[in-house]
């Protein structure tokens, strides 16, 4: 255990706090068990690190890493059960979904030790609601997305821009402070912008790995599939990539990569929690989010990149940057007469060129054009989109 104290010591050492996730003060913290969920590299690990050395007394917290070898010949509540008698207070435990049992064991860590606090971070291809153990009533779940163009700017070029709502957005009433040509800054995010570690020179080569070891090792392991079916995975990642965006046809699709529809559905369903793909449904009243899959986009534009490099489509990297930076805080759904449905707003994709034949003058349809450094009426430049938290 001495261990684990002095690998965490050092982790709080070199954590720096001058940038913070847009959910940091969004987080009960002082609740009694708390999840953060989220895609590999987004920043879970960097957050909850950094509320412990700014809020907390590193003395009466523990920070441990699930995958950590001491949990190869030690279990997890009996960490908990010696950490608690020496006054402990704040239990930090990284990466659960990598601990054999891990809903059962949190389960009863929260019913044998009622003062002990406990923050988790996982995979967001767990369903920790479906949990072997009943963790619905006893904990409160956070997502984590990757950056928004606006935490981008900050991380990476130290401008202080506020959030926007989504009317404000609309009204074109964003205003980025010290930045007169938004557009190449723009354009470097979504190549490299959307996850923290963007920052380093291997960008692409770790992005790479990720992809691979989600497709490989989480979903197969976490949703208790066998080995071969990182294979085929990867091989319906990669025709998703390869589409323009990619609209489904799971009857084909089946028989391209030999599996049953029923499985094809779990495959998509899947990678969209892990953070690979996002799925455009289209509405159906009265039931939020179990309409008909439209469109099925990759997550992120850096992902973009990284599959298809430089022969991405345009139109596909501008609804995917769209898609991605609005569904954090909005439900986002497909449209008829337009590209995207969020509230009674129509949204209609494309460059600066961009007509508005295709949506009504009504008052509540905007044009959202590429391209542009600032909007006017009802035309929204797509950049503003990423303000939105």
């Amino acid at each position: 255990m001495r261990t684990l104290y002095q690998k965490f010591e050092i982790l709080l050492q070199n954590t720096t706090t001058n940038f913070k996730r847009y959910l940091y003060d969004k987080v009960s913290w002082e609740s009694r068990m708390i999840g953060i969920i989220g895609a590999r590299g987004v920043g879970k690990t960097t957050m909850i690190l950094q509320h412990i050395k700014e809020k907390l007394d590193s003395k009466k917290a523990l920070y441990v890493s699930a995958d950590d070898m001491y949990f190869g010949e030690n279990k997890l509540i009996d960490l908990a059960e010696e950490f608690y008698k020496n006054d402990g207070e704040y239990l930090f435990i990284d990466e659960i979904h990598k601990y054999i049992d891990w809903s059962r064991e949190l389960k009863n860590i929260y019913d044998s030790f009622p003062t002990l606090k406990i923050v988790f971070t996982g995979s967001s291809v767990l369903d920790i609601l479906k949990g072997s153990a009943d963790l619905s009533r006893r904990s409160i779940i956070y997502k984590l997305q990757g950056l928004s163009f606006r935490e981008y700017l900050k991380l990476f070029h130290n401008y202080d821009t506020e959030i926007y709502s989504l009317e404000q957005i609309i009204n074109n009433d964003v205003k980025i402070k010290d930045i007169q040509h938004p557009l190449p800054l723009f354009n470097d995010y979504l190549k490299r912008g959307y996850y923290p570690f963007g920052l380093e020179n291997e960008m692409n080569l770790r992005l790479g790995q990720i992809i691979v070891q989600t497709l490989e090792s989480d979903i197969p392991q976490y949703a208790n599939l066998n080995v071969g079916t990182g294979r085929k995975l990867k091989r319906l990642l990669s025709i998703v990539a390869e589409s323009v965006p990619f609209k489904p046809n799971f009857s084909k699709i089946s028989e391209m990569i030999n599996v049953s529809r029923n499985s094809l559905d779990d495959y998509f369903s899947y990678m969209e929690k892990a953070g690979l793909i996002g799925q455009l449904r289209n509405e159906v009243s009265g039931i939020r989010g179990l309409g008909k899959v439209e469109k099925v986009y990759l997550d992120n534009t850096n992902i973009i990149y990284n599959l298809v490099e430089e022969k991405s489509n345009i139109g596909n990297l501008r609804e995917t940057f769209f898609f991605n930076q609005m569904r954090a805080k909005n439900e986002v759904l497909s449209s008829k007469k337009a590209d995207f449905i969020i509230d009674d707003y129509t949204f209609e994709i494309g460059g600066k060129n961009k007509q508005q034949s295709q949506i009504d003058k009504d008052g509540k349809s905007f044009v959202v054009k590429d391209d542009i450094e600032y909007g006017y009426l009802n035309v929204i430049p797509l950049w503003a989109f990423g303000l939105n938290y």
